[in-house]
């Protein structure tokens, strides 16, 4: 086609100059990799299609890193300065036979060039397994008028003919090309070194709602489906538990069956009032069904969930809180989101169905309410109810957030939020699950709603700034 051999000469002789628009322009493109290197873990697999001269690839530390780039001039300069790397001449538009599947595609500052965008996208399947994330960021299109004008005055890289894209008008390609998007965000309000002012700026007020869609960059994350994939799974269904002596039972009894094999394990927070007992005696009265009972030497959920996934054997992860206050009965609709791909972090909601009088009390009803709009807000996925104790996820995943807990740290006492957290970091689907939330009818809460809540404020500020204003 004409109009490509003239994006693909232009790009070939842009390369040798390629390095001083990067240093020109060096704000943005620090900027760029810091929110990558957020995005993808390192030690992962990388094909970043359309990569220049590989300089993004090579920030990122990826264990096997391929990029692609239709520019023969650019990729030269690849290979000669990140040899470590591997770098092909090849034309993403028109890719095919590729045996090779990666955890990571990235394309960045590329969407705008290609001819054929659903094309393009479908194409990328011969690249994905079912945990391949691809990440793409462009500029946003309310920028055009003010990049062109950069352009002419010779104040950032000539791109001349290019498409200019609204976030919807991205991820409604994907859905036509079977990809599911997982996230959204922007970023860079103000794109050149102003000392202290951008900084400050694009840390704390670009990620505000109203201001962030006027920001200069968009990404979009999103996971590969395939229409009415299921499997079998097994499942291991782990109930924290302190002082639920009269629950234990009633759990066993009301966990329906789901799944090619089902592992309970209660794990015991210091229980007073005979729960360890009561859990041993279940295990000898109920000799078919696969429980174990492990006892905490830390305290609280946390550490709970911590160490009953450590001990946990089987491929689905699954919380139930002791108290019953979330059904057992509703298990298998956590079960189906995942085994069907809806979803690969499956989160209760309390908040949708009406729930009975005494079952959540009205400060913590308003707490959630106003804790929802902040997370959401902060996380780029909807979460309606972030303290629904009943989450699934599969343990392939849980390793994932487990390998990199330490960019949060051992901050959660609730449990709760190192998974969601984790999750958001490791660009997983979440999905929420309706669930009628019942009261208790044993024991009372271990919650405190002032302490707590006061807690989920440290939180909020903690995810702004491990999260939003990176």
């Amino acid at each position: 086609m004409i109009q490509k051999e003239k994006i693909r000469n232009r790009f070939n002789a842009l390369a040798d100059r390629r390095q001083y628009w990067r240093t020109r322009n060096s704000y943005y493109y620090n900027d760029q990799e810091r929110y990558f290197r957020f995005l993808v873990s390192e030690g992962l697999s990388i094909l970043e299609l359309g990569c220049g001269t590989g300089d993004l690839l090579n920030s990122l530390k990826p264990k096997r890193g391929v990029g692609i780039d239709f520019s023969r001039k650019m990729i030269d300069i690849a290979k000669k300065r990140f040899p470590h790397l591997e770098f092909h001449t090849a034309d993403i538009e028109q890719m095919e036979g590729w045996d090779e599947t990666f955890d990571v595609l990235i394309i960045s500052d590329v969407v705008g060039h290609l001819m054929d965008l659903e094309e393009t996208f479908r194409r990328l399947h011969i690249f994905c397994r079912r945990d391949t994330r691809i990440i793409i960021s462009y500029y946003n299109f309310l920028w055009e008028p003010i990049l062109k004008i950069g352009e002419k005055f010779k104040l950032k890289m000539p791109q001349q003919y290019q498409n200019w894209l609204a976030s919807d008008d991205i991820c409604n390609l994907l859905s036509l090309a079977h990809f599911q998007v997982v996230k959204s965000e922007f970023r860079l309000l103000v794109p050149k070194k102003i000392p202290w002012f951008s900084n400050f700026v694009n840390r704390y007020f670009a990620p505000l709602p109203g201001l962030k869609k006027l920001s200069l960059c968009q990404y979009v994350i999103a996971r590969p489906i395939k229409k009415k994939e299921k499997r079998e799974f097994s499942t291991t269904i782990l109930i924290p538990c302190k002082n639920e002596r009269g629950n234990i039972e009633s759990a066993i009894k009301r966990i329906p069956p789901f799944g090619n094999h089902q592992e309970i394990i209660f794990v015991d927070g210091h229980s007073t009032d005979g729960t360890q007992e009561e859990v041993n005696r279940i295990i000898a009265a109920y000799p078919e069904k696969d429980i174990r009972l492990i006892l905490q030497d830390g305290e609280g959920k946390g550490d709970a969930v911590r160490k009953g996934f450590a001990a946990a054997k089987e491929d689905i992860l699954m919380i139930l809180d002791a108290d019953l206050t979330v059904p057992p009965e509703d298990l298998p609709k956590f079960y189906r989101a995942l085994a069907e791909n809806q979803g690969e972090f499956i989160n209760g909601c309390r908040l949708v169905y009406p729930m009975e009088k005494q079952a959540m009390r009205f400060l913590n009803y308003i707490g959630n309410k106003f804790f929802s709009l902040m997370f959401t807000w902060i996380l780029n996925q909807r979460f309606k109810d972030t303290l629904c104790g009943t989450k699934a996820l599969l343990k392939k995943d849980y390793e994932k957030i487990q390998a990199d807990r330490s960019y949060f740290g051992n901050f959660d006492p609730f449990g709760d939020f190192d998974l969601i957290f984790g999750a958001i970091k490791q660009n997983l689907k979440v999905i929420e699950i309706p669930i009628r939330y019942q009261e208790r009818t044993y024991g009372r809460t271990n919650i405190s709603r002032f302490f707590h809540g006061w807690l989920l404020l440290k939180m909020t500020l903690f995810a702004y700034k491990k999260i939003k204003a990176i």
